[in-house]
């Protein structure tokens, strides 16, 4: 039991408690864990409420204990979803090269709700959607095996599933396909 408990309920050596009191103790120690432990899973990355309810559910805790802990959690600025998202999908769309869709997808996935996800989505920006687009088909094209017609197409699925909107995911394979175009004639201006 934590020593706050101990304060709180005056527990000392030899004091005698009525069963009321041990049931309130019990369920303040259970709340108290609670907290505790969504706090450590906390200490590592930032976390959804879903990721914490989960955590807690996996430790066995109550569900009521749980939620009281994800409420304190709020109020103390620790456990924010909204902030969570658009965090998470600035950073995954930048690192992982992944568009609006995919990302949309990934944060209902961890628990954020739709709408919620769809708004951190849209604030992304469309101009670096279209240059981390171009990034990734860049990076992809010369990996892709085929006659053009054929790269041109595998590389746009690619990007499709990599949640790209189909205009961005037109300019990038322009682009990448317009650059090998350029290599292969600087290669051949070279010889």
């Amino acid at each position: 039991m934590h020593e706050d408990l101990l304060i709180k309920f005056r527990l000392l050596k030899g004091r005698e408690i009525e069963a009321d009191e041990l049931k309130q103790i019990i369920l303040e120690d259970s709340h108290h864990r609670a907290y505790i432990l969504a706090l450590a899973h906390l200490g590592a990355r930032p976390r959804t409420e879903k990721e914490i309810l989960r955590y807690l559910a996996r430790k066995e805790l109550d569900e009521q204990a749980a939620l009281i802990a994800i409420e304190r959690l709020k109020r103390e600025g620790l456990v924010n979803d909204p902030v969570y998202a658009e965090l998470y999908a600035t950073q995954r769309m930048r690192s992982q090269l992944k568009g609006r869709r995919l990302l949309q997808q990934e944060l209902q996935q961890r628990g954020i709700k739709r709408d919620t996800a769809k708004e951190a989505a849209a604030k992304l920006n469309e101009e670096s959607e279209t240059e981390i687009a171009i990034r990734a088909a860049m990076k992809k094209w010369p990996y892709i095996k085929g006659e053009e017609r054929e790269r041109k197409q595998k590389l746009a699925a690619f990007l499709l599933r990599r949640g790209f909107p189909s205009s961005t995911v037109r300019e990038a394979v322009k682009t990448a396909a317009q650059e090998d175009l350029e290599d292969e004639d600087g290669l051949m201006l070279d010889n």
